[in-house]
């Protein structure tokens, strides 16, 4: 894997939150993916690198939700999101210093400070693991990319959905707008 500068580059983790996880993802299981991450946070803040980790979640009442019309909207659970929708995974470790950014749609960038708190660390390259990866890993990874960010993906710490979803994303977007590695090359690269 061509070398990136370890002080310029930061991870970030795209919603590794309870109520995601409970999906089953493929071709990585979350178990896998988060597994991944985890590996990768504890590798970035080995090197005092930054990590950051994004969730999605609206108000009990939807009022800031997307409402536009759309041919098949996701499902949403009766009775609302559970109690626990928007916790990060206790396996991610979410340490003092880690970045923790909500969103409220796909996109981590949009309406955020995610922007701002990597260029006020000097971060040049993001590195992405998340799920899913044609939801939000995708347009998070197209955005940093239109914000001038090199980005790396970690392809093993990511999934979807359905393998169909996953594969044309990593195979035929994401090589086009940054390197495609595994959660292995990256650490090694780390190192």
């Amino acid at each position: 894997m061509e070398q990136f500068v370890v002080e310029n580059a930061a991870l970030v983790a795209v919603d590794f939150q309870e109520g995601i996880l409970r999906v089953p993802f493929v071709p990585h299981s979350a178990n896998a993916v988060l597994e991944n991450t985890v590996r990768l946070a504890q590798s970035f803040r080995k090197i005092g690198a930054p990590v950051a980790f994004t969730r999605v979640t609206w108000a009990t009442d939807f009022a800031d939700a997307l409402k536009q019309t759309v041919d098949r909207p996701l499902p949403m659970p009766p009775g609302g999101l559970p109690a626990d929708w928007a916790d990060l995974s206790g396996e991610l470790g979410v340490a003092p210093n880690d970045i923790v950014i909500t969103k409220r749609q796909w996109n981590a960038f949009h309406g955020t400070e995610l922007d701002l708190q990597l260029r006020r660390r000097g971060i040049k390259t993001v590195v992405l693991s998340g799920i899913a990866t044609n939801m939000g890993v995708e347009s998070t990874a197209r955005t940093a990319y239109e914000l001038g960010y090199q980005l790396v993906f970690a392809e093993d710490a990511i999934s979807s959905v359905a393998a169909g979803m996953h594969e044309f994303a990593a195979q035929t977007i994401f090589p086009m707008i940054g390197t495609v590695r595994s959660t292995e090359e990256i650490i090694a690269a780390l190192r």
